[in-house]
């Protein structure tokens, strides 16, 4: 690994930490520091991730889109994106974002997109599609917890 490779690494892996942490101003910083040095798919969604913490779902957007073009396989900005759009109310642009993050080549955490399409589909009052989506994302990950309580809402509401 050349040295600034090693370099972009770092600087990501201490954006990150600021980020846990909740310090998002440095760690957008740090995040903008590691993409000029090598950017990354990885390094631009999290800084989308970074700016969505601080309400910015425009900026946050953009930074997946970004991290698109740089890896059209790598899931987690479509995801992302369509979790953007659901918190910024528009349910029907999330829906195709939330489908492309499922069919991904490259992503480890599939039952969120189905789960974020669970939430689209119960805001938009499809129930029985919400439903179907919590039912995929709970054959994904069994013992994922909050499937289980969004179905249970969904069952309930349609009793």
């Amino acid at each position: 690994m050349e040295y600034t490779e090693k370099e972009a690494q770092r600087l990501f892996e201490e954006a990150y930490n600021y980020h846990m942490v909740g310090e998002i101003d440095k760690a957008i910083e740090l995040y903008k520091q590691s993409i000029e040095i090598q950017p990354t798919a990885k390094a631009y969604t999290f800084l989308g991730w970074a700016y969505s913490m601080k309400g910015d779902y425009d900026k946050a957007i953009e930074s997946c889109k970004k991290a698109i073009e740089i890896d059209p396989d790598f899931g987690n900005p479509y995801n992302d994106i369509g979790a953007y759009l659901i918190e910024m109310g528009r349910y029907e642009e999330a829906i195709p974002w939330l489908k492309q993050a499922i069919v991904a080549k490259n992503y480890d955490a599939r039952h969120f997109p189905h789960m974020n399409l669970a939430r689209a589909y119960m805001a938009m009052g499809k129930l029985y599609d919400a439903l179907e989506e919590v039912k995929e994302a709970l054959k994904i990950e069994p013992d994922y917890k909050p499937a289980h309580v969004i179905k249970h809402q969904i069952l309930g509401m349609l009793n």
